[in-house]
């Protein structure tokens, strides 16, 4: 007989033990609270409030997997109406469990476990929603700084090695910085070059060889490039 993986099994076997829990779970759900020995009273809760997140759902599904399990209707109608309805704004936590002492006879520790119907108290909600507002409000302020300050600097850092950003006219050449740079087709473009006219910058660099380390090639060729710089000198 394979051995369950929490503790001892309750009753004969496996299949003796899903019945008691079943009964128990009916017998919680009617009474709102029964009194049994604590072993069978901790196996019970998990087993409980499982049932009890069904019921929240609400749907045929989820009654039909309860009535799998409970097979009395009434049971699980007052389970999916009244319970549910009472724990409805609650995340958890339908049970509790209350030790009473040892049992006379046997000497086994009994305890009472019973539903959790009180309503949530509307201060202690208030009071968690303004601990964590207060929270979120403190802590984005800092964020928001450091995320400006990032911003800033990187925009006053230029994007490549020896470029420039284009200025408001993006025809205007920085001064030192006459090399056009187009990163759609990651080309450069040489003042006096085939293209340079037409080519909208969209960033400067001042060599060819700064072009060249951030990734762009000549247009047209090195050749292209040579003699738009020849032409550019010769004026």
């Amino acid at each position: 007989m394979p051995t369950p993986t929490k503790g001892p099994r309750l009753g004969g076997g496996p299949a003796h033990e899903r019945l008691m829990l079943a009964n128990l779970a009916a017998s919680l759900f009617e009474h709102k609270r029964i009194t049994t020995t604590e072993t069978k009273a901790k196996r019970l809760r998990p087993y409980a409030e499982r049932l009890i997140t069904f019921a929240k759902r609400g749907d045929l599904a989820s009654r039909r997997r309860v009535l799998g399990v409970i097979s009395n209707k009434s049971i699980v109608h007052e389970l999916f109406t009244d319970i549910a309805e009472a724990v409805e704004k609650r995340d958890g936590g339908y049970t509790r469990i209350t030790k009473i002492g040892n049992r006379k006879g046997d000497n086994a520790p009994m305890a009472v476990i019973e539903l959790v119907l009180e309503p949530v108290s509307p201060k202690q909600a208030v009071v968690a929603e303004a601990q964590s507002a207060a929270e979120q409000s403190a802590k984005p302020a800092k964020v928001v700084e450091t995320e400006e300050a990032a911003v800033e600097a990187s925009e006053d850092a230029p994007k490549y090695a020896g470029s420039h950003a284009v200025l408001e006219d993006v025809n205007e050449a920085p001064e030192g910085f006459d090399i056009k740079g187009n990163e759609d087709s990651m080309k450069y473009h040489v003042a006096g070059s085939r293209w340079y006219d037409q080519t909208v910058a969209e960033v400067w660099f001042a060599t060819a060889e700064d072009a060249k380390a951030a990734g762009f090639e000549p247009a047209g060729g090195e050749d292209a490039q040579a003699e738009g710089e020849e032409e550019e000198a010769a004026k």
